[in-house]
């Protein structure tokens, strides 16, 4: 692949894509012609799994402006050029049926806004594409067991995005306003949150236990009460079906000091949604581990719901959207 970066990216960003504009995603030949040798543009790579949303119209449902680091919990990162389509989640074909369903970073170079006078179909593709190498581009060089180790965009986020962003950065919030990834009202919580939770890490750091307040724990004050090995239950949820989050202290009372149950983290974030009802989407059973790339299989399947998403308003409003994993002991049967 040629990398042929400069003027694409320069066009795209000059576009200044805001929530719900509707885009077309540009053919796989015009994508790969913006990759250079890794697959990648700006460092952000391009998967295998992208190529069906090729020629599709999307609505930009936020604007990737930001991120949360899950790999060395090093806070927010600035992501340039960049947008998550309504719709578009990875599938893990490519990446051994990894089952966390991120939701795809696209940089505006791979899209065009929409015109309204033309029909919105692309003609026929009349050039060859290798996709060998965008397959090739998936993997990693073999752990020390020989165990297949897998790259994908969650992998590489923060060789996309190497500078932090402060959670005091004002800019970052005018932004999220800006481009309609949130009200004003909501940017000003995020805000406010972040403000707290960086005087609670103060605390931790510069006062005793006595003085503090809630223990130094961050807004939503999640806790642990379990001390010893955490409870399990097996519902055997499948699809379809009703359940009814649990309330955060009946969760709490299954969580060990370090909010885990059975290595399964539950936070704040999660703790929104307690008491909400909603329908399974799926069983979880194996994702990637972002940090080595290593595909996991979960001893316990854990549940996934429809709708149910991290929408960041305790992490200034990172518009990852992650599907949270749930522990069926947090769940019950509507």
């Amino acid at each position: 692949m040629t990398a042929r970066t400069t003027q694409a990216t320069t066009t795209a960003s000059a576009e200044g894509l805001h929530v719900g504009d509707l885009v077309e995603v540009r053919s796989a030949e015009e994508i790969v012609a913006t990759l250079d040798e890794r697959g990648e543009l700006e460092t952000l790579p391009f998967m295998p799994e992208m190529l069906k949303f090729c020629g599709q119209r999307l609505t930009v449902d936020k604007v990737a402006h930001k991120l949360c680091d899950t790999i060395g919990s090093s806070g927010l990162h600035r992501m340039d050029n960049a947008v998550h389509l309504t719709g578009s989640r990875c599938d893990g074909a490519s990446h051994g049926g990894c089952q966390t369903a991120c939701l795809l970073y696209w940089k505006e170079a791979w899209l065009k806004r929409v015109e309204p006078e033309r029909d919105g179909v692309i003609p026929p593709s009349a050039g060859r594409i290798d996709l060998s190498l965008l397959e090739i581009n998936t993997r990693k060089e073999p752990g020390p067991d020989g165990e297949p180790r897998y790259s994908c965009q969650a992998t590489e986020l923060i060789r996309a995005a190497p500078t932090c962003l402060p959670s005091r950065n004002l800019g970052q919030y005018v932004t999220d306003v800006k481009t309609g990834n949130v009200s004003a009202l909501a940017s000003l919580r995020a805000f406010l949150v972040a403000l707290f939770n960086r005087l609670q890490n103060l605390s931790k750091q510069l006062l005793p236990p006595r003085l503090r307040f809630r223990d130094g724990r961050p807004w939503g004050f999640v806790k642990g009460r379990v001390v010893g090995a955490t409870p399990t239950e097996h519902l055997n949820l499948q699809p379809g079906e009703m359940v009814r989050i649990k309330t955060k202290e009946q969760i709490e009372a299954t969580l060990n000091k370090d909010r885990l149950n059975r290595g399964m983290g539950f936070e704040e974030e999660m703790a929104r949604h307690c008491g909400r009802t909603a329908r399974v989407r799926a069983r979880a059973t194996q994702c990637l581990d972002e940090q080595t790339g290593r595909l996991l299989t979960m001893k316990n399947p854990c549940i996934m719901l429809e709708d149910v998403v991290c929408t960041g308003a305790n992490h200034a409003s990172c518009p990852r959207q992650f599907i949270p994993f749930w522990r069926e002991i947090w769940l019950e049967r509507v």
